[in-house]
């Protein structure tokens, strides 16, 4: 089951990198996303996979076979703060898309593009 899961650990990554130097913003994205969800099935293999072991011990059991949580909670906190990050690059996807007319990064080389709700500010 570990080596299934540091295969799959490893594709993720080697997928997410590929995805990252893409010059697409959508793939960008994806790879962000994969980034993601490789880092948080690691965490969870560092922290020990148990099977059919209660998550609390009774009084003198044995804390070897115990599931640490410590790193259950990050992956917690990571699920969310990564959901906020995805957002937010889907948000800025659509902006950038409806301004530039294009998702290619190459093209998206200057700053000079207006916003139609930004035009009646145009000096």
């Amino acid at each position: 089951m570990k080596i299934l899961l540091c295969i799959t650990i490893g594709v993720l990554y080697s997928a997410a990198v590929y995805l990252l130097f893409r010059r697409s913003f959508l793939k960008l994205i994806v790879g962000i996303i994969l980034f993601g969800h490789a880092t948080n099935l690691f965490l969870l293999i560092m922290g020990r996979l148990t099977s059919g072991l209660p998550a609390l011990l009774a009084n003198g059991g044995d804390r070897e076979a115990m599931a640490d949580p410590f790193p259950q909670a990050l992956i917690l906190t990571a699920i969310v703060i990564g959901f906020g990050m995805q957002a937010f690059a889907i948000v800025l996807l659509k902006k950038s898309y409806a301004d530039v007319k294009t998702d290619d990064l190459d093209d998206i080389n200057t700053t000079d593009y207006l916003s139609t709700s930004n035009k009646k500010f145009k000096a």
